[in-house]
């Protein structure tokens, strides 16, 4: 329920994915899902409802691939959660457009020496993902030979939130409302 700019970083993010034109834009809600459904109420998403949102990043990517999966139109999903207040459309724009260059469809973002979400996946790679705990698809990603998953660069994506200390920094640097 924080808010960047009067806005609900859930829906921040919603309406950031929504401006790259997706043929579909799906959203996995878990935790406090009651709370975050009337948020996205009046913007073009299907809400798919995770039951196993205890579980981690896979089960929610898990119910992303469930819900695509027979979409033979659909080439690749552009993955991102709503806790990196830095995130701006941009960035997912800059991810697209590596994916679509890579010879895998993949693209992911860096910083801080690790590559992360927002991500985009190719379909047939998202079919084959092992998707069992809280890895998300890193294990898919390692196993891919560098130079067919791109990467941008995005340092300020480093900076997503876990604690009251990343929301403390995130004010400071105005990425988030004051209390």
């Amino acid at each position: 329920m924080l808010t960047r700019d009067g806005e609900p970083l859930v829906r921040r993010a919603v309406r950031l994915a929504l401006m790259t034109m997706p043929r579909r834009c799906v959203v996995v809600l878990g935790a406090d899902a009651a709370r975050v459904e009337p948020l996205l109420q009046d913007m073009d998403v299907e809400i798919v409802f995770d039951p196993d949102w205890r579980q981690g990043m896979d089960s929610s990517l898990a119910c992303l691939r469930h819900s695509v999966q027979d979409d033979p139109d659909i080439v690749c999903s552009l993955v991102l959660g709503c806790d990196q207040p830095a995130l701006e459309a941009a960035h997912l724009c800059a991810l697209l457009d590596a994916a679509s260059q890579s010879s895998s469809g993949c693209a992911t973002a860096g910083y801080e020496g690790m590559r992360g979400i927002p991500l985009v996946v190719a379909q047939l790679a998202l079919r084959r993902a092992l998707l069992r705990g809280n890895h998300g698809l890193r294990s898919l990603f390692v196993a891919m030979e560098p130079q067919r998953l791109a990467c941008i660069t995005a340092p300020a994506l480093a900076l997503d939130i876990d604690t009251p200390r990343d929301v403390d920094a995130a004010r400071s640097r105005g990425w988030l409302d004051p209390e």
